[in-house]
């Protein structure tokens, strides 16, 4: 199950990223927001970030009007990775080193056709592991303890 958020601004490209998952056969939950009467953004980022950091969903993705303060907001949520992305290779790299599990977009940066290039790439990619796994960790401790642990990498 995929998270899905928005606030106004960005509510028609995540309806359109909905219609998309739709044809592709990917479950989603809509955490707001329904219209386009102003409304802040924090709160429907803080709602679905919550869903995907307890389990209820796999991933999250959220639009507004840059992605930038949706991200901002969802990654304030412990457990959340989410990549604010305008195009598809970092959205898959995002997967594939950093495990992203949410995704940011912006209504007012990318186009619908772009915006579901990126939703694919970013669907698609699976997590690496290995060598990303330390940075992962080391990201995991400074959200749990606001310290890092240091490596020596030879």
């Amino acid at each position: 199950m995929i998270a899905l958020a928005s606030d106004h601004v960005g509510l028609e490209l995540k309806r359109e990223i909905m219609a998309h998952l739709e044809a592709l056969g990917l479950p989603y939950k809509d955490f707001g927001t329904y219209s386009a009467e102003r409304c802040n953004y924090p709160e429907f980022a803080f709602l679905a970030a919550s869903a995907v950091a307890r389990g209820e969903c796999e991933k999250g993705i959220v639009c507004c009007g840059t992605g930038v303060g949706i991200s901002i907001a969802a990654n304030k949520v412990k457990g959340i990775r989410c990549v604010c992305c305008s195009e598809p290779y970092s959205a898959l790299l995002s997967r594939q080193h950093n495990n992203t599990n949410m995704l940011a977009m912006g209504s007012r940066v990318v186009g619908k056709d772009l915006a579901l290039m990126i939703v694919d790439q970013w669907l698609q990619g699976k997590y690496e592991g290995g060598r990303h796994q330390i940075r992962l960790d080391e990201i995991q401790a400074l959200e749990e303890t606001g310290e890092i642990a240091k490596h020596n990498f030879l």
